[in-house]
């Protein structure tokens, strides 16, 4: 369990690290009309894995409150 837990929280610091980076070079106007639909689709992958982790985090936090003492 605590290789997912750590495997999770770097996934999704690293996922939300490159979206920050994709989003800055769109509003800087970096991204040449050839690198926009490769940036575009790559922000849609990282999306789906932090909406993953954090419905993989959700649930987990959901068993541990769930559980009485």
């Amino acid at each position: 369990m605590a290789k997912r837990a750590t495997q999770t929280k770097g996934s999704y610091k690293a996922s939300i690290a490159e979206l920050e980076g994709i989003v800055e070079r769109l509003r800087r106007g970096e991204l040449g009309i050839d690198e926009l639909t490769a940036s575009v689709q790559r922000a849609k992958e990282l999306i789906e894995v932090c909406r993953g982790e954090l419905l993989h985090t959700k649930q987990e936090l959901e068993k541990i409150t769930a559980t009485e003492l």
